[in-house]
């Protein structure tokens, strides 16, 4: 795939630091180099020393990234929200699990997007999954369709200017309207979920009441960190668990089998055409089926 910027900026410097400015790290810039990427500057073949001036026209032709032999295609269906040359949004159904392990390595997420790309005939066919959930949680996930997406999108990761939110239908009433919830969470040593802890990494949710009913409430809730499970611990944590999460103690009697949670929406400012693109997920009908 090609890309290709004008330099705007009066003071000299490499092409190194330049492609640095742009997502491209010395890494990815020796990894396309020795697969065969090319780098040019108003059309001349140039390596990572050559100094810019403003007005260059700067060039990056990176080598498709091939399919991996041990990663099947599944031909079964993705529900698309959006896609570009960039980016590829999904609607994830609760029960499919989102990258190849053990259990499942023939019909995840990412062998249904891999089966899409092939069937468009993409040149990059390494789905990288920047928000990935849990495999009972529903909701929109974001998929870098090329090495220079996923590293933009990492660093939109790590500036926080990936917005994500979330619906979830927790047990009990009397929360407050507005909360906040900083507690740190580790790996239970004891089992397969997570627990609080002193000794864990820093966690924090941000919580807004939507809508309390007799025996359950619907919240929205915002990550300010990024912990496995952190939603599900958070409110077990507070004794408000999540309808249906079992391996938090959360009610299994009230009308679902699965947890109660549900990625609605995401946007973000993307960095190849600098508009803002903001998307939204409606609740699906088992856990919509739960606000009476």
């Amino acid at each position: 795939m090609k890309f290709s910027w004008t330099v705007t900026d009066n003071d000299p410097q490499s092409l190194k630091k330049f492609l640095n400015t742009k997502g491209i790290s010395h890494r990815m810039y020796k990894s396309a180099k020795t697969d065969g990427g090319q780098f040019r500057v108003g059309g001349r073949k140039v390596d990572a020393t050559v100094v810019l001036r403003a007005g260059d026209q700067v060039t990056v032709d990176f080598p498709a990234e091939a399919s991996d032999p041990n990663v099947a295609v599944s031909r079964q269906p993705i529900s698309v929200i959006y896609e570009d040359d960039n980016w590829l949004i999904v609607d994830k159904p609760a029960g499919l699990t989102v990258v190849p392990g053990p259990a499942n390595r023939d019909d995840t997420l990412v062998n249904r997007v891999k089966g899409h790309l092939v069937e468009n005939g993409a040149e990059d066919l390494v789905p990288h999954i920047i928000t990935r959930l849990d495999r009972f949680t529903s909701g929109l996930v974001l998929i870098a369709k090329h090495r220079l997406a996923n590293s933009l999108a990492n660093e939109m990761l790590a500036a926080k200017t990936l917005h994500k939110q979330y619906q979830a239908v927790v047990a009990g009433v009397g929360l407050e309207k507005h909360g906040f919830i900083d507690r740190p969470i580790t790996k239970d040593p004891t089992g397969y979920g997570q627990r609080i802890s002193d000794d864990g990494k820093p966690a924090q949710t941000e919580y807004w009441v939507d809508q309390a009913y007799e025996d359950r409430t619907l919240v929205d809730v915002v990550l300010h960190t990024g912990r496995t499970h952190q939603i599900r611990v958070h409110f077990a944590s507070i004794d408000h668990p999540l309808l249906g999460d079992a391996l938090y103690h959360g009610p299994m009697d009230l009308g679902i089998g699965r947890q109660a949670l549900h990625a609605t929406q995401l946007r973000f400012e993307d960095p190849f055409s600098n508009r803002a693109l903001s998307f939204k997920s409606q609740l699906p009908q088992d856990i919509s089926a739960l606000l009476h």
